[in-house]
């Protein structure tokens, strides 16, 4: 059993980067629906951008909900992007922040330059110029 999911896995990684999308959804799909945190983020990704399925802004924000809330930091960078953009949810700076520092506690170095943005222009938080510089420096600028 634990080989046939391995290999779903494989097969649904290969097809997605593939850009081959409604296959990858079918091998992807069941194992998101099991709790896998990639799978989740990639299911999202297709549900955001139409990609091998219908466009569905409620399920990508479920599945990318779900795969941040497992600790999966680039779900979690994807989710505080949504947050901040207000795609597939309302527009809340203060969620954006806090899954973009989640991430960034993970070493995720965008989600570190994003937040370095955000501070350094304002963007949905008061500037602060010397928390920027710290953020630009722990992600290597």
């Amino acid at each position: 059993m634990r080989d046939d999911l391995d290999m779903d896995y494989s097969s649904g990684l290969a097809a997605f980067e593939a850009k081959n999308f409604a296959q990858a959804m079918m091998f992807l799909s069941p194992l998101a629906e099991a709790g896998n945190p990639d799978a989740m983020h990639r299911c999202a990704i297709m549900y955001q951008n139409g990609l091998g399925v219908v466009q569905s802004n409620q399920r990508a924000y479920d599945m990318m909900k779900k795969s941040a809330d497992l600790g999966y930091a680039i779900a979690q960078h994807g989710l505080g992007f949504m947050y901040m953009m207000g795609e597939c949810t309302d527009q809340d700076y203060p969620k954006a922040i806090e899954y973009f520092e989640k991430a960034a506690e993970q070493g995720l170095v965008g989600s570190m330059t994003t937040l370095a943005m955000m501070y350094e222009e304002g963007n949905g938080v008061e500037k602060d110029p010397v928390k920027a510089k710290e953020l630009y420096a722990k992600a290597g600028f």
